[in-house]
């Protein structure tokens, strides 16, 4: 398996303290998804087939995956953004 790359970047695989700061990222971006989906509804019970409470207790992790299938395939570009500004604040330090 090979070291990932950042996504539009030529650049060599990354260092094992970048892939966990560009993991930090993804995990931050997902979290927005993740909230943006619940705010659109994604989630929530059907009146007419409700599962009942543990559908409602399921949901949110059902919701979360999906935010980080999305940040996967490529997201909002929020990550990218993200993993610069931590690696330039840590740079800075």
């Amino acid at each position: 398996m090979t070291a990932p790359m950042i996504v539009g970047s030529s650049a060599a695989p990354m260092s094992p303290q970048d892939r966990a700061l560009h993991h930090v990222a993804q995990k931050l971006e997902a979290s927005f998804l993740a909230e943006m989906l619940k705010s659109a509804g994604l989630g929530k019970t059907s009146e007419h087939f409700g599962g009942g409470a543990g559908e409602d207790q399921f949901s949110s992790f059902l919701v979360e995956e999906q935010a980080m299938y999305m940040v996967k395939a490529g997201g909002i570009g929020l990550s990218e953004s993200l993993f610069h500004a931590l690696k330039e604040k840590q740079n800075d330090q």
